[in-house]
């Protein structure tokens, strides 16, 4: 478990990361819809899409010749619970 907690924050600590999860919280995406967010070139959306893959926060399928990403709404709401419990949120009248 803690290893997947490890793999999380690291993936989330990247701003590039965290806005394709935004962006892939509103609807699924193709790895070319995720690339013309941004001012960077394929082979760097490729990383940031395997990262996020590795550390269980989207899930790829294909879908004839494109790969179709999804936000992985289990680990997302795992990893707030994880969150939650590691910051006693919660607990005796805490926030």
């Amino acid at each position: 478990m803690e290893n997947s907690l490890t793999q999380t924050l690291q993936a989330l600590a990247d701003p590039t990361r965290r806005k394709i999860l935004q962006m892939l919280g509103e609807r699924n995406l193709s790895a070319g819809d995720i690339g013309a967010a941004f001012d960077m070139k394929a082979p760097s959306i490729s990383h940031h899409l395997t990262v996020l893959k590795n550390a269980g926060l989207v899930l790829a399928e294909r879908q004839g010749q494109n790969i179709v990403y999804s936000l992985n709404t289990t680990v997302m709401q795992e990893f707030m619970q994880e969150m939650r419990q590691l910051f006693r949120v919660g607990e005796n009248g805490n926030a």
